[in-house]
Formats: structure tokens, C-alpha cells, sequence
């Protein structure tokens, strides 16, 4: 959830003609992490559970490739790029544990 509202902060600062490109898109992305793991944590079964983690994985991976269009295109610092890069990093390897361990 954090992590998610800082992305969505960060993308405030992208020019306009992002508004329907990559702030959107980084948005959606990341709010769709959390979303996916709280639907798929309701009355379903252990392996549609892990399913709807997997797609959060996927999120967060396409906030990483999302990340790095913004820094390509001068929209984040390299240090805050790499800021956030460390924390998707970090929290894709909890992610994964996450869903490994399952059961």
C-alpha cells in the first residue's frame, strides 16, 4: 500500500502530456498490487489465492518497467529511480516468498 501511494506521488510530477500515458499507466499498475492480493484473499481457494499474487507480481513488475521509461525520459532523479527500484526489489522477493508459501 506504501509503496504504491509513493508511486502515485511520484507520478504527479510527470508532465501533463503523461497524463493518459505513463502517470496513468504507473497508477494503475501499482494500485493494482495491493487490489489484486486483497481480492484474491476473499473466499477463494489456496491455488486462486496464489494466482491473484501472481498477477500482483506482474504488477509490480510493469511498475519496474514503468520506472524505468520515467528515468529514460528525465522524469525521476537516478536517485530516486533507484530509491524505488531497491524497494520493488525488495518487495518482489516478499512477494514471491509470499506466494510460495501458500498453502
Amino acid at each position: 500500500m506504501v509503496f504504491g501511494e509513493e508511486i502515485n506521488e511520484i507520478s504527479e510530477n510527470f508532465p501533463n502530456k503523461e497524463l493518459y500515458n505513463l502517470s496513468s499507466q504507473i497508477r494503475r499498475a501499482a494500485d493494482s498490487i495491493a487490489l489484486n492480493i486483497a481480492e484474491g484473499s476473499i473466499e477463494q481457494s489456496k491455488a486462486e489465492f496464489q494466482r491473484f499474487v501472481g498477477y500482483s507480481i506482474r504488477s509490480l513488475a510493469e511498475v519496474v518497467t514503468c520506472l524505468h521509461k520515467a528515468k529514460t525520459r528525465k522524469y525521476l532523479t537516478d536517485e530516486k529511480f533507484q530509491q524505488l527500484y531497491n524497494d520493488s526489489f525488495y518487495l518482489m522477493n516478499m512477494m514471491i516468498a509470499f506466494k510460495r508459501n501458500i498453502k
